[in-house]
């Protein structure tokens, strides 16, 4: 199959599940809960590209029984996110950069147009919002807690599709944007990058603020530029993680 990383790491990772992952709540179906467990450890990498993940494991850890698994595993294939091969085994797949590519033109093609809407005509509940949410990722970047800024970045691009009243549009940028996620998860520790992020976010608030949509879309389109502009630097330093 082509992928890089130590047996040893690969075998650890075919044998455990994050604990956050197994946790499922009462009262919800738990295919649903099982796929998004496992989209999130994938994301996060914390289930790498190469790691086999078994059923019969899967089920005895969540405690559940296979059809969960199998219809959760169904879901993460639909999304490129994991290689079934049937009678053999389910495994994650490698970052796919035509995904990877697509998600982030359908992602900048609409939030270009929903910043420039949202600049024509600023609301200052809004911007007091988004300032709020800037706050949180500035604490959390000079705390250096990665995870806990990426769902800040996350919630910032949500509440502009929610200020626009796209919600839905946000939800189909999310099940096609697992390849581009798991690049910009994979280059967010270099050094600058959260800067950068917090720096262009200011900037899109700012616009937005002062009902300049040109320049809303301007600071956009340079903050989405960026993961993509690396791919050669991130497939050195993480072999077998991307596949072109």
């Amino acid at each position: 199959m082509g992928y890089c990383m130590s047996s040893s790491r690969s075998a650890l990772k075919q044998q455990h599940i994050p604990k956050a992952v197994e946790r499922l709540e009462r009262g919800r179906q738990a295919a649903p809960q099982v796929f998004e467990r496992l989209r999130e450890a994938i994301i996060s990498l914390d289930l790498t590209p190469g790691t086999t993940l078994s059923r019969t494991t899967l089920a005895t850890q969540f405690g559940v029984s296979s059809t969960p698994i199998r219809d959760a595993l169904m879901r993460l294939e639909e999304e490129g996110l994991v290689e079934v091969f049937p009678q053999h085994a389910t495994v994650v797949s490698p970052i796919n950069l035509t995904l990877a590519s697509q998600a982030h033109f359908l992602r900048r093609s609409l939030e270009l147009e929903i910043v420039r809407s949202l600049a024509l005509a600023p609301e200052p509940r809004l911007i007091a919002r988004l300032n709020g949410l800037l706050a949180q990722q500035q604490a959390l970047m000079e705390a250096q807690d990665l995870e806990a800024f990426e769902a800040a970045d996350q919630a910032f691009h949500r509440q502009l599709y929610k200020a626009a009243q796209m919600q839905d549009l946000w939800m189909l940028v999310r099940s096609r944007s697992g390849h581009i996620d798991r690049l910009r998860r994979l280059y967010l520790p270099t050094p600058g990058k959260i800067q950068g992020i917090v720096r262009h976010h200011k900037l899109i608030v700012q616009a937005i603020a002062e009902g300049k949509p040109d320049e809303a879309q301007k600071h956009l389109r340079d903050h989405l530029s960026g993961t993509l502009s690396h791919v050669d630097e991130i497939s050195v330093q993480y072999p077998g993680y991307v596949r072109r």
